[in-house]
């Protein structure tokens, strides 16, 4: 029962960190201890030039000359570890550079294989292929373009500007013809409230003679 409403095993993640990486952080931290340990002795043998000259003050020669062998030693000592933090600074900088020369190789064989994919995506056949069926559509739409430019007879063309005059007059009857300008309407008689001169002189006429 407590397996079951326990926690399940969770598997931890693999680790990121490599062999190299390891490496790298082991040869750093030799590396920063060695700095402190020559820190350390640099400020000894300070103290012990500043004892021994205290000594010979004193009179005490052999004290002053004991410290001063010591610090010597020291000294010898640090010159050594120059060299030592020569060494690891050159593999830190060997193994970082080599990492780097491994991602980008890696870099490199992801790239082909996904170059050699795509090449089987689009073999030459393929290309091939393609290029043929553009070429056919293209050859196709160059032969149906010829047709309707000069494929028709002059019979077509009067059909097919007859039928477009009847589209026109179905679908836009008040749009008249190009070339046929509306034009006012002419009046047919004379104007109302006016009378011919002829007619009123005969009429003044006929009023004298009786």
């Amino acid at each position: 029962m407590g397996n079951l409403f326990g926690k399940k095993d969770q598997k931890k993640p693999a680790s990121r960190v490599t062999e190299q990486d390891k490496a790298v952080l082991e040869l750093k931290s030799q590396r920063d201890k060695l700095k402190q340990l020559q820190k350390k002795i640099s400020l000894q043998i300070e103290k012990d030039r500043e004892s021994a000259r205290q000594f010979l003050k004193n009179g005490k020669k052999e004290k002053a000359k004991l410290l001063l062998r010591k610090k010597k030693f020291g000294e010898t000592q640090i010159e050594k570890m120059d060299g030592q933090l020569e060494n690891l600074d050159r593999m830190v900088h060997d193994l970082e550079f080599a990492q780097i020369e491994a991602e980008v190789v890696k870099g490199l064989q992801r790239g082909n294989e996904s170059l050699k994919q795509l090449n089987k995506m689009f073999s030459i056949e393929t290309v091939e292929k393609i290029m043929d069926e553009t070429r056919e559509a293209a050859e196709y739409q160059e032969e149906i373009e010829a047709l309707l430019s000069g494929g028709l007879s002059q019979q077509d063309e009067d059909d097919v500007l007859s039928e477009l005059d009847d589209i026109i007059k179905s679908s836009l009857p008040d749009v008249e013809r190009e070339g046929e300008p509306e034009l006012p309407d002419v009046p047919s008689g004379e104007p109302a409230g006016r009378e011919h001169p002829r007619k009123e002189r005969r009429q003044e006429e006929a009023m004298l003679a009786s």
